[in-house]
């Protein structure tokens, strides 16, 4: 992985984050900013997600497909958050940190190694026949595959590439800036029940701790997308 004094990257010396020292410079103004974004990357999803169940609890397609580009704009706004207001470049969220071969490398990695656990939790709670599974069954393979990508896309940028670098710029410590953004990934999945979320438990403690290791959003994005996308678009073709 790339090296450079912002410990972005694994194996760097003790120094502070590029979003540690752009809090130290002004401390008041950065912080109050820092936990606004925070406020939206762990709550702003589910917001999105509760605006439109209110709606209807089983969406139709156009509601479906609505939901998930206001989700992809929401991650938009958080790159625009990020950029313009915190001021900061996309390696803050672990974004560049890495070439892509390694991301594409370290995608397929971080996917086996979620793969394995997810099986045997599928397989132990039997997930996938609930009401909400059999919803989620109904859809266009074209949308699931868009539900998909969103899952990996978004959910790693809010729960992992933001929400764990600014609580550890914040001072928060390691373990706090991880168990809190997994506690709030894994019950923003009990629309599933509570099958979906000890999977998403114990998927999101994996997607973390490679995050931590690697501090590589992109593998991490991957990597959730192809273990979505096996489990919901694979599966249903093969059926």
């Amino acid at each position: 992985m790339e090296r450079s004094n912002w410990n972005f990257s694994r194996g760097d010396p003790v120094v502070m984050t590029m979003t540690e020292q752009a809090i130290g410079e002004r401390p008041a103004a950065k912080t109050a900013v820092t936990w606004i974004g925070l406020a939206f990357s762990l709550f702003g999803m589910i917001a999105i997600r509760q605006a439109f169940r209110a709606v209807t609890p089983e969406p139709s397609i156009a509601l479906t497909l609505a939901r998930e580009i206001c989700l992809f704009l929401a991650a938009g706004a958080l790159f625009w958050f990020v950029r313009r207001i915190e001021g900061l470049p996309l390696r803050s969220v672990g974004i560049g940190t890495s070439p892509v071969w390694k991301s594409l490398l370290w995608g397929a990695v971080t996917a086996v190694a979620c793969l394995v656990p997810a099986a045997l939790l599928v397989a132990w709670t039997g997930y996938g026949y609930g009401a909400a599974s059999q919803s989620f069954a109904k859809l266009p393979i074209w949308l699931v595959t868009v539900v998909v990508l969103r899952a990996g896309v978004v959910e790693e940028l809010f729960y992992r590439g933001y929400a764990i670098e600014r609580l550890q710029a914040l001072g928060l410590g390691r373990v706090v800036s991880w168990i809190v953004p997994l506690v709030v990934f894994s019950l923003a999945h009990w629309t599933g029940g509570r099958a979906n979320i000890l999977i998403a438990l114990v998927l999101g403690a994996v997607l973390t701790a490679f995050y931590q290791w690697r501090r590589d959003l992109v593998a991490n994005m991957l990597g959730h997308f192809l273990v979505d996308f096996v489990g919901n678009v694979l599966a249903a073709l093969s059926s």
